[in-house]
């Protein structure tokens, strides 16, 4: 599983950051998954390998517009790109308004429909062949959630000695029972796959978060997950100058989180556009970071525009080196 950040600052860009946008990869080496969309998403795909071809499903956690304002030009350029699959968008009720009447308003047709999907539907739970899709309710001035993305269909291993043992000799027997399929034998035997094959590790979980001021309303939703994906859009020290209104949560806040519920791995993102990397008087992003390490043990990340880190099978985080 792989993380693409397209862009990381909050509210409005920056020079060096974008608008939250976030690409997931799972399920072979072209589809992905795009976790909003703020404005200028589009652009910053340009610089990846994802195509709006491959695109299987876009999630939006919640409705302001540095989140939602990239999406009319991104979809409106999949269809000019050639796309006819149909496309799910996971998002709140009022998105498939702001959508329809931003392409009615400028006369865009899209050559292929759009799936629009309540988030906020009750018991809602969405899957594809790759990914299970669940929310978790978070707290900021609008309705938001996060998305809990588990995968499906792991690797089956084979039993080769015990299907040797109960005399089932090698052939398509064999490959059938491995894909997840039952067989009748020619002398009426009938082979249960689940009695010969195994699966060998978990699920790997990932939560990614919209804004929210109250990390711990995703305690049930960490449970078995090895990566948090959280806001963190000021040091406590800012966070208590401006006040509770703009209901963010601050480095601290998500660090005490993690550490409490023994996340393994946590990234954080949407950072203030007052952070900067390099300069003489505002705040920097390293004043987050060192927050953050000062409240959480495990694998912190601090994610930066276009940094893509990988997921491994046993549950290991880590950046891809770039032009990998």
């Amino acid at each position: 599983m792989e993380l693409t950040f397209l862009g990381t600052s909050a509210g409005t860009p920056t020079r060096h950051r974008n608008v939250t946008g976030l690409a997931l990869q799972h399920g072979g080496p072209k589809g992905w998954y795009l976790i909003d969309c703020g404005e200028g998403t589009q652009h910053q795909l340009r610089k990846t390998h994802h195509t709006l071809s491959q695109l299987r499903a876009i999630f939006i956690t919640h409705v302001h517009g540095d989140h939602t304002f990239g999406l009319p030009g991104l979809l409106a350029s999949a269809s000019m790109a050639g796309r006819t699959e149909p496309l799910p968008l996971i998002a709140p009720p009022s998105i498939r308004t702001f959508v329809e009447t931003t392409l009615g308003a400028t006369d865009s047709n899209l050559g292929y429909e759009i799936e629009f999907i309540e988030v906020h539907a009750d018991g809602f739970h969405w899957q594809d062949e790759h990914i299970d899709v669940t929310t978790a309710a978070l707290s900021h001035r609008v309705p938001t959630v996060a998305y809990q993305v588990t995968e499906r269909h792991l690797e089956r291993h084979l039993l080769t000695e015990k299907l040797q043992e109960d005399g089932i000799p090698a052939g398509p027997a064999w490959g059938e029972l491995q894909r997840g399929q039952d067989v009748t034998l020619d002398d009426g035997r009938v082979l249960r796959s689940t009695d010969y094959v195994t699966v060998n590790r978990s699920p790997r979980r990932i939560v990614v978060g919209g804004d929210n001021d109250t990390p711990e309303l995703l305690t049930d939703a960490c449970r078995g997950a090895q990566v948090l994906v959280h806001e963190s859009t000021y040091t406590q020290e800012v966070s208590d100058r401006v006040g509770p209104w703009p209901q963010h949560s601050s480095a601290e806040q998500v660090a005490r989180f993690a550490e409490a519920v023994g996340l393994p791995n946590l990234v954080l993102t949407h950072f203030s556009s007052r952070y900067q990397f390099n300069h003489p008087s505002a705040p920097l992003i390293d004043e987050i970071e060192q927050e953050a390490r000062r409240f959480y043990s495990g694998n912190l990340n601090l994610a930066r525009d276009l940094a893509t880190y990988m997921l491994d099978r046993d549950g290991r985080l880590a950046p891809v080196p770039s032009g990998e």
